[in-house]
């Protein structure tokens, strides 16, 4: 089982940052890809931005540019700088990581952070 506790939310207004962090604990051999999704009121669950264990990045169209991802390995985290923040980013924000265990990959997702831009 794998846990992930996510950090960083909260209320800005637009054209500022915040730095969402997700750190993972638990019983895994290695940790493979991870990511981080948002899903707006109303809206379906979309892939923001996502990384690779050897550091190889993939973003939505609409946050190139102004979010980046970061992982360190060593410490089981990943990280999403968002700058120059827009209201339409507001969402609720989800980490979501592939542990391998025993040869399996399982899919695991934080509980959520509120991020609200105001305009």
């Amino acid at each position: 089982q794998v846990q992930l506790v996510e950090s960083g939310g909260g209320l800005v207004q637009a054209g500022g940052s915040l730095r969402l962090s997700c750190v993972a604990s638990g019983r895994f051999f290695r940790m493979n890809n991870m990511g981080w999704y948002r899903q707006a009121p109303g809206k379906q669950r979309d892939l923001v931005a996502a990384i690779t264990r050897d550091g190889s990045t993939d973003y939505a169209d609409s946050v190139k540019g102004r979010f980046t991802i970061s992982r360190d390995n060593a410490k089981n985290t990943v990280t999403l700088q968002m700058n120059v923040l827009k209201p339409e980013d507001t969402a609720v924000y989800y980490c979501k990581t592939d542990a391998l265990l025993f040869g399996a990959e399982y899919h695991y997702w934080g509980q959520g952070t509120q991020v609200t831009v105001s305009s």
